[in-house]
């Protein structure tokens, strides 16, 4: 019974793009691990930039700096 928890900074995914990652978590689990997908649990989580961090920096801060 897997168990897989994706994280995203919360920037506007649409319920389509989630139930793509959803889906294909899924059939990669089947795939590789052959698990049951009716047993297969996935859950992303949206994280504000503000709570997520990169190199010891926050991501507006990271991607400032990736930019420049």
């Amino acid at each position: 019974m897997p168990y897989v928890n994706v994280k995203i900074t919360r920037e506007g995914a649409t319920a389509a793009q989630k139930a793509e990652i959803i889906a294909g978590v899924t059939d990669l689990l089947v795939k590789v691990l052959h698990k049951d997908p009716a047993t297969t649990f996935v859950l992303i989580d949206e994280v504000a930039t503000e709570d997520w961090g990169v190199g010891g920096l926050a991501t507006e801060e990271y991607r400032r700096r990736r930019r420049d």
